[in-house]
């Protein structure tokens, strides 16, 4: 279960790296996530600080921190 989370968080990460900030249902769609294993890959990352999730209407958008994001091309 911990290698499906790791791959899970890893998608999320790379969506985010590269789409910039998403809502929830639309990065969940994005890398054809299933529950509840997409809620504790979110749940990791954001615990390593390596999310800002922000209310946004009914729902949730999530970026990566700013010290996180676009590093893979530098």
């Amino acid at each position: 279960m911990q290698e499906a989370i790791g791959r899970t968080a890893g998608a999320i990460w790379q969506s985010l790296n590269e789409h910039g900030e998403l809502s929830l249902p639309t990065l969940k769609k994005r890398i054809d996530a299933k529950s509840p294993v997409f809620d504790w890959a979110i749940g990791w990352l954001a615990r390593e600080d390596k999310l800002v999730i922000t209310p946004h209407q009914k729902s949730y958008h999530v970026r990566l921190n700013d010290a996180q994001g676009r590093t893979a091309g530098a």
